[in-house]
């Protein structure tokens, strides 16, 4: 395995991370209140860093996403990269790749995906009926890529007769909504197929995000230990705090390397299933235990709801809620290692 950035994939997440410091400071959060920062977001796809998915994969995906996690930034990236353009590319027609790629890769669309399939949502005659209770970042979406109970996909557009959409307020402001419908139409993405391989770079570049998310409160407990003086001296320098963040930072580090493994053999063609579990885990169970550390190593000022480190907090645990919870996923990662040495 080598994780080392092709030259495409290091330019592409460096101008990510100077467009997020950029635009995605504190102030600018906070006006934007729970929605999503439009103008971020026509920067990012001005800056070709969502047509860029395509050239550089998962793993460069995975990348930019780190940077996004980092800062918080509200835009639909993620959901849009990973259930609109990377599903299309590689499992759409040869149609549907000429029609839904330029306007997914120009920001004039926007894709979300409800996953996983937990059997909610029937189809029948090309329609769709069912529901899902909370979709991140469909408030923006024109287009959600849907499994239904024998996990075909489907994609349905949200103007759509027969689907209808409400806001849904989330641990994190995800412009989440709640996906209602009715017999409504949808067009099968490509010949059929392809379930578990979105749910696994699904999986991937959402750990991705949540690693970011964790290095984020992390360098912001380390400044505020850094600067922040108690008796005479820096907190950084109580045992304490130092073995808290050395933690939190190992942790961190756990969650990279096991996005950066599912990613790169997604990107090879090689089994994943079990490594996006794994990545999966990391991210839920040890992004928990990240984003509590950066609150408790502010002290009293971690309590502070209005302080960056909380948004970082509240990220933290909503995806830990979209990936599952650790014991959801290491159950399924068992089943799935049983079978495969049964085979």
């Amino acid at each position: 395995m080598d994780f080392l950035p092709t030259e495409e994939q290091a330019a592409a997440a460096g101008l990510a991370a100077r467009i997020f410091s950029d635009l995605a400071t504190h102030e600018r959060l906070v006006a934007t209140g729970t929605g999503s920062d439009a103008e971020l977001w026509k920067a990012l796809t001005e800056a070709g860093l969502t047509t860029a998915v395509e050239e550089i994969g998962l793993l460069g995906l995975v990348l930019l996403l780190e940077e996004q996690g980092r800062t918080t930034a509200q835009v639909p990236y993620a959901a849009t990269c990973v259930y609109g353009i990377l599903a299309v590319a590689a499992h759409g027609s040869a149609e549907q790749r000429a029609r839904l790629l330029p306007p997914l890769g120009s920001g004039e669309a926007v894709a979300t995906g409800v996953f996983p399939a937990r059997g909610r949502i029937g189809a029948a005659g090309g329609r769709l009926t069912g529901a899902a209770a909370a979709v991140p970042w469909l408030r923006d979406a024109t287009h959600v890529l849907v499994p239904d109970t024998d996990r075909a996909l489907w994609l349905v557009r949200t103007d759509a007769p027969g689907v209808r959409t409400s806001p849904v307020e989330t641990t994190a402001p995800w412009s989440a909504g709640r996906l209602e419908l009715t017999g409504a139409e949808a067009e099968p993405l490509g010949s059929g197929g392809g379930y578990e391989e979105v749910l696994a770079a699904a999986r991937t570049a959402f750990a991705g995000l949540q690693a970011g998310v964790c290095a984020g409160s992390l360098a912001r407990a380390v400044q505020h230990t850094s600067t922040r003086e108690q008796f005479g001296r820096p907190l950084s320098t109580n045992q304490g705090v130092m073995l808290r963040a050395a933690d939190a930072y190992m942790d961190t580090e756990a969650i990279r390397v096991t996005a950066y493994e599912a990613a790169w053999r997604i990107d090879r063609g090689l089994s994943a299933r079990n490594h996006a579990l794994t990545a999966a885990w990391w991210a839920s169970e040890a992004g928990k235990r990240v984003v509590h550390a950066g609150q408790h190593l502010h002290g009293g000022t971690g309590a502070d709801l209005d302080h960056p480190v909380h948004r970082h907090f509240l990220w933290g645990r909503q995806l830990d809620a979209y990936l599952g919870c650790g014991s959801e996923l290491l159950a399924e990662l068992g089943s799935s290692i049983a079978e495969g040495e049964q085979a």
